[in-house]
């Protein structure tokens, strides 16, 4: 069984914390969502550690992006992350949510050694829910406004999560709940998603891909009971896509990685060529 390694580096001139497998055959390049750390891929690198595969989580740089458009900047960053760690070999990109719309723009690409792309419910195909939850949310707003002192900030963005991330809050994951509350559990933490969240908002309001210049496989994965960006999204990429695989991993949240990780594993493992499956 492969060991899980954890450590800080930087990406194209960005600071980042990396979780890494260092194993054998196709690689994987794990992107995570708005808001989210690289700890979102722990169930599924546990199970990766296991089969000797390699591959390595990073913490998008969201919150510390200079001014201008944030997809270009991350579209950067994750290009960096790629040619530095692919070492000649191809690699699959496996997004969740923004991490999802970072791997479709990937995949736009020629000049990167991608076997692949695996957008997990990719933000950019219909309107995030999220973007409810940035300008309108109740409970958002007030946190934002109330001085609350940090372990109370810290159960109200757990609620906030819980509610939005999974299928089923009460059975959310908890490490997952735990370390994006930690994340944000300051006003000012906060205040930097929130404003990050609302610089992102123009950027996805309509699909930020260039579908005709994707030529590189790809299966978008998607659960059933997603709550942040609906599946509907998924025939908006299929009729752009003819050839692209769509799989629905039913009653699972925006997270399959967190509620799904086993059926997600069996979906990489067969793509994108069924004789990985054996990899």
């Amino acid at each position: 069984m492969q060991q899980l390694v954890e450590y800080h580096t930087e990406v194209g001139g960005l600071s980042t914390r990396a979780l890494e497998l260092r194993g054998e055959g196709l690689g994987l390049v794990l992107l995570h969502g708005w808001g989210d750390s690289a700890d979102t891929w722990r169930p599924l690198l546990d199970r990766l550690a296991r089969l000797g595969r390699g591959a390595i989580a990073v913490d998008l740089p969201t919150t510390d992006l200079p001014a201008g458009p944030m997809l270009p900047q991350l579209d950067a960053f994750a290009a960096e992350l790629i040619r530095g760690w692919a070492k000649r070999r191809e690699v699959v990109v496996v997004g969740n949510s923004l991490g999802g719309t970072v791997a479709l723009r990937l995949a736009e690409r020629a000049d990167l050694p991608l076997a692949g792309v695996v957008p997990v419910a990719p933000a950019g195909l219909d309107m995030p829910r999220w973007f409810d939850v940035i300008d309108r949310d109740a409970l958002v707003r007030a946190l934002v406004a109330l001085p609350l002192p940090r372990p109370a900030l810290a159960g109200a963005i757990s609620e906030v999560y819980r509610r939005l991330a999974f299928s089923a809050p009460q059975a959310a994951d908890q490490d997952a709940v735990q370390a994006y509350a930690a994340a944000h559990a300051t006003r000012d933490g906060l205040a930097r998603l929130l404003g990050s969240g609302r610089r992102l908002l123009p950027e996805l309001a309509t699909p930020p891909f260039d579908f005709a210049a994707i030529a590189c496989p790809v299966l978008l994965v998607w659960g059933t009971r997603d709550h942040m960006c609906p599946h509907r999204g998924a025939r908006v990429l299929s009729e752009a896509l003819p050839r692209a695989l769509v799989e629905l991993i039913d009653g699972c949240g925006h997270c399959p990685q967190l509620e799904a990780p086993g059926r997600l594993l069996e979906l990489l493992s067969g793509f994108p060529e069924p004789a990985l499956a054996a990899a």
